[in-house]
């Protein structure tokens, strides 16, 4: 079915881009029931909405007239959730209304704020931007949206789960109410249907999607890879395909850094998409693909949306998606308009299950197999090198004198052989994978089981078989390794509170490996050895090498004997120690008791709690604690001192030996280096006619109000922690 009659200037756009046929969703919205409607549609990635719903406004800005009239307020406002689809909507539109001489302006983040002022300001017809810039454009009164017709939301979903709802609702307000409203969208979550209700009047409602059918365009691969092989299954992956342009799928910004930089090394042609470059850098980089300069993109969920490059031929998802949207919208960068396309998941062992659910959620079949290997990965160059256009050629004059010269002084073989090497020197080297046996646990279980074993019915309880007698006992796994496992000691034993539940795991992110190439797990109370694969041990040594993680220490065992015996078992469980592996306990005694007075003892034999202490009848305590023997030592006369030959915490009275100071308290106390106070501290000087301490001064009101005070904030703490 051919286009229908839209409008001269339009159908003059459409013929020049071939465009002959309409999409689905495009003749839905073209129907005479949508126009001068508010619409809802939802439609599936690559099916054409930028050219639908610039056909469908176009009665609404346009009219009956072929061109517009002078630029000055816009009249159309579309709204994109990133900067790409903002930019790609913008070169949409520009030769779709070519023709009718429409004044298309981009306000996205990353440009200058300032010329987009001037370019709105100098009159526009259609603005197209990103939430952000836009209410910004508003808030600056920049922007007039006084005669705005109609407002476009595209990729709404997508604006919603990168929390511009609070943006769309100020927009939104800021606009005529009798525009109309234009939603597309993937998928109608709630929060969108809610968002159409609130702002939409009469909505029709168009779904172009098909119910539990997969993009028929887009072929799923699973190929299943080590947790430390993944970069090089990208490698093969993409030696394999050979596409004339590709994209991979990270999600952080590191692993996108990581992986680029990665490939750039190898020879591959490479550029990076990523939230933390510059707007022109990310638009350099996408007109690299589009030129054919750049074959490989390493991107971020950033690229996942309305992006449309020519000849994408493959999708690799070197991380696994987050969810099947995600899924759906990685993928669909692939297989639009019609073209074929092919979607790699890189699936680790440990996460196959979560990718079955992954797939089964969005309706894909995907294809298992193994990362291809380097033997098939060169047999397919041979392929590719014999199908090349360059041996089917014509030959000019100009070739045929450099052959000639060739073969004066060579023979073919050896032209034939230096044609091959300079075909093999311009493609980087694939990579050696393992391939670990795989063990298929989804079997039929009705039917016979491929190990050779009789499957047990799990109702029929008569024999003892299904309760385990006749099994034969489980080996222990300390016990499975022996020659086959090599050690590796962990800085953080029972004393830091290690515990297989977590050592097991970062094992496998630090070093890349499975939980079925780790053996058994002893922790003792400084450290924890761990026993790896002998295979995988070299491949973990180097991803721990390189992985920054100062709090816990992995390193290869040295053999030596560890503090403690008593090993954590792997399964989590408390180690039970015997009696015989403790230390002997120390006494709680303090002290050994020595002859002699306590004088006479070191000074690394007395307790702290030894110092002389007075209490208010001016008893020294710790000299009534001592034996009798002890206090009927008499007094060493102690020769007076230099005020520069003190120690510290002394000074001189007035009326008698140097006495150590005190604080409030009455405990003793530290005075100044070299400090002389004749007559003491006045709270020190003895009352006349008294013996003993010294006398304390009674508390006033103000200090027993603030101690109070003091008292019932504890006792509400408290009160508050129970």
């Amino acid at each position: 079915m051919p286009f229908p009659a839209i409008n001269p200037a339009l159908d003059r756009a459409l013929a020049e881009r071939n465009y002959l046929e309409p999409t689905p969703v495009q003749e839905a919205v073209l129907q005479a029931e949508a126009d001068g409607r508010d619409l809802l549609v939802s439609a599936q990635t690559g099916s054409g909405k930028t050219v639908a719903y610039g056909l469908a406004f176009a009665s609404t800005i346009l009219g009956d007239a072929e061109r517009f009239p002078r630029a000055g307020a816009p009249l159309a406002l579309i709204i994109a959730p990133t900067r790409e689809l903002a930019m790609q909507v913008h070169n949409e539109l520009s030769w779709l209304y070519a023709p009718a001489g429409a004044r298309v302006v981009s306000c996205v983040g990353g440009m200058d704020a300032r010329r987009e002022a001037r370019a709105m300001e100098a009159g526009c017809h259609i603005v197209v931007c990103t939430p952000g810039r836009l209410r910004d454009h508003l808030e600056r009164r920049q922007i007039d949206t006084s005669e705005l017709r109609v407002v476009v939301l595209d990729e709404a979903d997508e604006m919603l789960d990168l929390g511009f709802s609070e943006d769309l609702e100020f927009i939104l307000d800021a606009t005529p109410p009798e525009r109309r409203t234009l939603l597309f969208s993937a998928t109608i979550a709630k929060e969108i249907a809610n968002l159409a209700k609130q702002y939409q009047r009469d909505a029709l409602r168009i779904n172009t999607l098909k119910l539990n059918e997969a993009h028929g365009d887009i072929e799923y691969r699973a190929i299943r890879v080590g947790p430390r092989d993944v970069e090089h299954a990208v490698v093969n992956v993409l030696r394999f395909i050979e596409p004339r342009a590709s994209i991979i799928f990270c999600h952080t910004r590191e692993s996108v850094r990581r992986l680029h930089g990665s490939l750039l090394e190898r020879g591959f042609d490479v550029v990076a998409l990523s939230g933390e470059l510059s707007q022109s850098e990310r638009s350099h980089a996408l007109q690299a693909l589009r030129d054919g300069h750049a074959r490989v993109c390493v991107a971020t969920d950033v690229a996942a949306r309305g992006l449309d490059l020519p000849d994408l031929g493959l999708v690799i998802h070197a991380e696994i998606p987050t969810n099947k949207e995600t899924l759906l919208h990685r993928s669909g960068r692939t297989g639009r308009a019609g073209r074929k396309g092919v979607c790699v998941l890189l699936v680790p062992h440990a996460r196959r299950r979560r990718v079955e659910g992954l797939l089964q959620a969005a309706n894909v079949t995907a294809t298992w197999s193994d990362p291809p290997l380097p033997e098939a990965i060169r047999a397919r160059d041979q392929e590719r090198m014999l199908a090349d256009p360059i041996l089917t050629d014509p030959v000019t004059e100009e070739d045929t004198v450099l052959a000639q010269s060739l073969l004066a002084g060579r023979s073919p073989e050896q032209i034939a052989a230096a044609l091959i090497r300079l075909y093999h020197s311009r493609l980087p080297e694939p990579e050696e994978l393992f391939i670990a046996p795989v063990r298929d646990d989804r079997l039929d279980r009705k039917g016979p089981r491929s190990d050779g074993f009789e499957r047990r019915d799990g109702r029929d309880r008569g024999d003892g078989r299904d309760r385990g007698e006749n099994r034969e006992p489980r080996v222990p796994r300390e016990f499975r390794g022996g020659e086959n496992m090599v050690q590796f000691r962990v800085s953080a034993g029972r004393n830091a509170n290690a515990d297989p539940k977590w050592i097991l795991p970062m094992l496998c992110r630090r070093g890349k490996i499975s939980k079925q190439e780790i053996g058994a797990i002893r922790i003792f109370d400084r450290e924890t050895i761990v026993e790896i694969a002998r295979d995988a041990a070299e491949g973990f040594m180097t991803a721990v090498k390189e992985t920054l993680d100062n709090d816990v220490r992995i390193t290869p065992h040295d053999g030596s004997q560890p503090v403690d015996h008593a090993g954590g078992e792997r399964d989590g469980a408390k180690s039970t120690r015997r009696d015989d592996d403790r230390a002997p306990r120390r006494e709680k005694t303090g002290y050994p008791k020595r002859d002699g007075a306590r004088s006479e003892r070191p000074a690394g034999d007395r307790k702290r709690d030894d110092r002389p202490r007075f209490d208010r009848a001016g008893a020294n305590t710790a000299l009534a604690d001592r034996p009798a023997t002890d206090r009927a030592q008499p007094e060493r006369a102690r020769p007076e001192r230099t005020p520069s030959e003190r120690t510290r915490g002394e000074y001189v009275k007035a009326d008698g030996p140097a006495k150590p100071r005190r604080d409030r308290d009455g405990r003793p106390g530290e005075g100044r280096p070299g400090e002389s106070r004749p007559g003491g501290h006045k709270r020190d000087k003895p009352v006349a006619g008294k013996t003993g301490a010294p006398e304390r001064r009674k508390p006033t009101p103000e200090a027993k109000e603030a101690s109070d005070r003091k008292l019932k904030k504890k006792l509400k703490k408290l009160n508050k922690q129970k």
